[in-house]
């Protein structure tokens, strides 16, 4: 599992808010590093940005424990740069995408109980 000690990016026990960001972008289809980023704040908007040395520190630990891999470009990327890397998430990936998303959802369940956030 992907964790970092800052205490700003680590919900207790789950991935680092950029590992569960990149691993969300992936889960569609491949992608290079500034696609990634693109989405990510297309998505978040201005409550979260990932910046370079972020996403290419986590991309490195996450390639390195194995949730995510390198691959080719997809057919649909004809026109893109070679030099540019793609990354997909492996199955181990998910998995820990799938646990981070349930975990976050019991969360929400809990402040929606204790009247936090608006039911439904």
């Amino acid at each position: 599992m992907v964790k970092k000690k800052s205490p700003d990016n680590v919900d207790q026990g789950g991935l680092s808010r950029p590992a569960f960001h990149i691993l969300l972008a992936l889960a569609d289809a491949p992608k290079h590093g500034y696609a990634i980023m693109q989405e990510v704040e297309e998505r978040a908007g201005s409550q979260y940005r990932l910046w370079p040395a972020t996403l290419y520190t986590a991309i490195k630990r996450m390639l390195a424990d194995g949730t995510i891999e390198e691959t080719r470009a997809p057919n649909e990327a004809a026109g893109e740069d070679p030099r540019r890397r793609f990354y997909r998430l492996t199955r181990r990936g998910r998995v820990e995408l799938a646990r981070e998303a349930s975990r976050l959802e019991a969360l929400l369940e809990i402040a929606r109980a204790k009247k936090v956030l608006p039911a439904g």
